[in-house]
């Protein structure tokens, strides 16, 4: 297995990405090969700084960056030599089995668009986020910012790659999927919301249990949580400000802890032919490792494929 990193995303980059690739070799099994796609240069000399030896890794050396507040299509487009655009090339033609960057999210979102594509049959690919929930288990947030504006059956298609997602990377049975609403009742909620419950509710290949409210989200109440991109993300940014304040107020407490986006790594970008992995711009180097796992683990699972199979 290779799961490619891009060393030059995320605010804090290289130095952030790359003592992360550092701590994620100390937990990969020796078929597990971490290449490090960037500046090689700067990689070696930060490895040496920590008295880490360079032959651990695999580098793919590329001088141009995308940042974080350029155009993502035109970037991609006019940038082919930046770290993004070539891991990937790299992911496209099999040189690697996973790709991540805390870079430019746009950037990643409309590269795994233009490269790997979406699977046949998805209509959009979403983005998944994680909430923690008071028993100490764990939800699955879709969509949280790829598509601002949705159809209902996008949403209905959101359901399904949860589920994929929830079984077979977090072990979750039959995942419950749910719908985010502004009331319980069927009838609730905006067109889209309304149109979605039906097509969900005759769906054979999801477990729908109904709408959910903003408050059901951190009881056990279900295990994917369905909504639009628009409103995935302003639910996502609330949640991480949870951590930000509990730690300002100087409050220890281990479950608004579980709110670290650190934990996390990254968020998957589901639907697209191939492991892509979001990563937060500020990612710390704790951040970066886990979201090298999470790329791990989903090459493990096989779960692009088992995304093609179920849209067959």
């Amino acid at each position: 297995m290779k799961i490619g990193l891009d060393i030059m995303g995320g605010d804090f980059a290289p130095k952030a990405t790359v003592l992360g690739a550092i701590a994620a070799y100390k937990v990969l099994s020796a078929d597990q090969k971490l290449v490090l796609i960037g500046d090689k240069e700067q990689a070696v000399s930060i490895l040496q700084e920590n008295n880490f030896s360079p032959d651990h890794f695999d580098f793919v050396h590329t001088t141009e960056v995308i940042g974080m507040g350029e155009h993502p299509t035109k970037a991609i487009v006019q940038k082919p030599g930046s770290s993004i655009a070539v891991g990937f090339k790299l992911l496209k033609e099999g040189g690697i089995d996973a790709f991540s960057s805390a870079g430019n999210s746009g950037a990643m979102l409309v590269g795994a668009m233009f490269s790997v594509k979406a699977i046949h049959g998805i209509l959009r690919p979403a983005i998944t986020s994680f909430v923690p929930k008071l028993d100490g288990g764990l939800g699955i947030l879709i969509d949280v910012g790829a598509n601002a504006d949705c159809k209902p059956e996008y949403l209905v298609q959101f359901g399904v790659l949860g589920s994929l997602f929830a079984e077979n990377v977090y072990g979750i049975n039959n995942p419950r999927v749910a719908l985010i609403n502004i009331g319980e009742e069927e009838e609730k909620g905006n067109i889209l919301s309304q149109a979605a419950y039906q097509l969900m509710k005759e769906s054979q290949h999801i477990n729908f249990t109904g709408n959910v409210e903003g408050r059901d989200l951190l009881g056990d109440h279900a295990d994917v949580f369905v909504c639009d991109g628009f409103t995935g993300n302003v639910i996502l940014k609330l949640a991480e400000s949870f951590y930000v304040v509990s730690v300002k107020r100087g409050l220890k407490d281990d479950f608004f802890d579980r709110f670290n986006y650190e934990q996390y790594g990254g968020s998957p970008i589901l639907g697209v032919n191939a492991p892509v992995v979001v990563g937060h711009g500020i990612s710390t180097p704790e951040a970066i490792k886990n979201m090298v796992l999470l790329s791990k683990n989903m090459v493990e699972s096989a779960l692009t494929d088992k995304i093609k199979l179920a849209f067959q």
